[in-house]
């Protein structure tokens, strides 16, 4: 009852408020409370410590003159006042000092926020960097690309243009050569023609005269005919 009373004194009596923030999401044991931590192993935490030396002594975070006396009023002996007053003390030092290793102040927590935002921009101009860079060079490539491209264009165009030029070349050799040839062809058509007339008109020729010696023939065996009759009348008359 009297460390319960005590502890009802030491609320009152006004303890120290602070403001923190939780560090690892777990609360350490607290001696004499009773209360273990549900996760005890974890990584090394940085305490603040929140009792200072002044003059090589430590300042209290109670009033322990007001807590005396007024568990000399609840009817507590002097000197049983003065050991819970101790021990309130220790308890609470002790738990201040184990809540600090779980939380951290706003000015660390704010230096935390500054160096990830740090490290968040850093990242983020890296980022940039790296899309600038990537950006840069891929149009780089692009232009390369097109670079070569137009180069194959050209290149093609120009064997294009050349197979052309061949094959009008080859074209006109073949025209021209089948042109001698009609000429050719020409001149021998022309000459069988020539040839032609003239054995026409000399089998004409031959014809003729053929025909002529034939009447000749034909006159003369019938003036013979008609002499040989003429002589045989005149015989027989």
């Amino acid at each position: 009852m009297a460390a319960f009373a005590a502890c009802k004194l030491a609320r009152r009596s006004g303890g120290v408020s602070y403001a923190c923030f939780l560090r690892s999401g777990t609360f350490g044991s607290l001696p004499g409370s009773g209360v273990q931590s549900s996760r005890s192993s974890g990584p090394p935490l940085l305490c603040r410590q929140f009792s200072q030396l002044v003059n090589g002594k430590r300042l209290l975070l109670v009033d322990t003159l007001s807590l005396v006396r007024r568990l000399e009023e609840e009817g507590i002996p002097t000197k049983q006042a003065e050991v819970i007053t101790s021990a309130i003390t220790d308890i609470s030092h002790e738990s201040m000092r184990n809540v600090s290793c779980y939380f951290v102040s706003r000015d660390e927590m704010q230096k935390v926020e500054m160096a990830q935002e740090s490290n968040m921009s850093k990242f983020k101009s890296e980022v940039q960097n790296s899309q600038g860079h990537h950006f840069s060079s891929l149009q780089h490539e692009n232009e390369k690309l097109w670079g070569d491209i137009d180069k194959l264009r050209s290149e093609l165009r120009y064997e294009i243009d050349k197979i052309a030029a061949g094959q009008r070349l080859d074209l006109n050799h073949e025209r021209g050569r089948i042109r001698e040839d009609l000429a050719s062809q020409n001149a021998q058509t022309t000459n069988l023609t020539n040839k032609l007339d003239r054995e026409i008109h000399a089998l004409k020729a031959q014809l003729e005269a053929a025909k002529y010696d034939l009447i000749k023939y034909c006159i003369g065996t019938l003036v013979s005919l008609s002499a040989v009759g003429l002589a045989t009348i005149r015989i027989l008359m």
